[in-house]
């Protein structure tokens, strides 16, 4: 009996064992199931956003995507913070982020390092063409020919004036961008004093990363150095001229503007936006402010995108960049954000220009159009240092032009 009652143990183990072993092959066979169904995920490093667009266009990139997730990997509002954070993981030859947002001056120098995957084949293959795209965020990202980025947003700088005191065949002129810095310099004396202003025309010249913008716009893009430093200088003794100009950076061209001192500042498209909010200071209506491009077009700032070159998954942050600096995703970025849109074609979208009343104004568009880039260089700090050295030097005493002049010239390999 107790031999019967043994073989029929042996017997019933055999039979829980066979069942187990099917049960742990059908939970194999379901967990591969879902791990093939699983997206790849793909991490964004990108700046805090107080809006809502950075969250939207992830979640309209990740809602139609059947392979690829996107996680973004918040990063800190400090620039240079975030610059530092980058370039460590970059350095190191780290693939802990497959697609990152760049100010517009980290394109070169992370491009001539090697970090970023050149896009050019990969745009023609999207029949995607430069020109679809905001020309100076471009230019950004081209380094040594190749394209390595794509605008996140752009932002530019632009000519700001008076409308209630410029005449309208001036602000005509203006608006059309067919004029000269020398032109602008007689505008300027023109109408200062005109409606309670004291300044004809202010920027950024005191000796940091603004006045290296303001030198890239002065000079043309660096093709005529001399000429534009001559004109900045005339401009900084002009009688029009705040005797502190040397010392203006964006707060003082605001306050100058917003506060009804000066006819004509060069600044960012946020001054539009603080002006029209109003508030302490401000005393200059909106309804009295017009925008125009700058002679030579308005340097560009803002973010780009670009892909980490150890990623292991570049055809996927491939399809995340082409989807956010693409129609739909800046579409998303400029009406539930009210950034400027990189892609060409929406600058006359309705929807677009509801969220941005400057996307309105003819000479707004015309400067998005005509946007420039500063010096693209893999040394990029080391070189606006020197170009902001060499012209502070000259601005301030007016001596030694031609050193100032082959100093930048040096810088900027031009």
């Amino acid at each position: 009996m107790w031999k019967k009652a043994g073989v029929i143990l042996v017997a019933l183990t055999l039979v829980i064992g066979v069942l187990a072993g099917c049960g742990s092959n059908s939970n194999s066979k379901s967990s591969k199931s879902g791990s093939s169904s699983k997206k790849i995920v793909l991490k964004f490093a990108a700046q805090n956003d107080s809006t809502p667009a950075t969250k939207a266009v992830i979640a309209a990139f990740n809602k139609q995507s059947k392979k690829y997730q996107v996680k973004w990997v918040q990063m800190t509002n400090d620039s240079a913070q975030m610059h530092d954070q980058l370039l460590t993981s970059l350095s190191s030859g780290s693939s802990e982020y497959d697609i990152m947002s760049m100010d517009v001056v980290w394109g070169g120098e992370f491009a001539g390092a090697g970090y970023l995957v050149p896009i050019d084949k990969k745009m023609m293959d999207a029949n995607l063409t430069k020109d679809q795209f905001n020309a100076g965020s471009m230019a950004s990202g081209n380094y040594e020919g190749k394209q390595y980025t794509l605008p996140f947003f752009p932002d530019l700088g632009i000519l700001y004036y008076r409308s209630d005191i410029v005449s309208k065949e001036d602000a005509a002129k203006l608006e059309s961008g067919d004029y000269t810095y020398k032109e602008l310099g007689d505008m300027a004396a023109k109408y200062a004093g005109k409606n309670g202003t004291t300044n004809g025309f202010v920027y950024q010249s005191k000796q940091y990363e603004g006045l290296t913008v303001n030198v890239t716009e002065f000079t043309n893009h660096y093709k005529d150095i001399k000429g534009g430093l001559e004109a900045m200088y005339q401009f900084t003794k002009a009688s029009w001229a705040p005797k502190d100009l040397l010392n203006y950076m964006e707060q003082q061209t605001l306050d100058s503007f917003a506060q009804g001192k000066s006819v004509f500042a060069r600044n960012w498209p946020y001054q539009y936006g603080t002006i029209k909010t109003g508030g302490e200071g401000v005393k200059v209506d909106i309804k009295n402010v017009g925008i125009a491009p700058l002679p030579n077009g308005g340097a560009v700032g803002g973010w780009l995108l670009g892909i980490n070159k150890n990623s292991k998954h570049v055809e996927g942050a491939w399809e995340f960049v082409k989807f956010v600096a693409g129609k739909k995703g800046q579409k998303i970025m400029s009406t539930k954000g009210g950034y400027l849109p990189g892609y060409n074609d929406l600058l006359n979208d309705p929807d677009v220009q509801k969220q941005n009343k400057m996307l309105t104004m003819p000479g707004f568009q015309k400067a998005l159009k005509t946007t420039i880039a500063r010096p693209v260089s893999a040394k990029y700090s080391k070189v606006s240092d020197t170009i902001q050295i060499a012209a502070h030097k000259y601005l301030s005493t007016g001596q030694n032009l031609d050193d100032a002049v082959k100093t930048i010239q040096d810088a900027t390999g031009e």
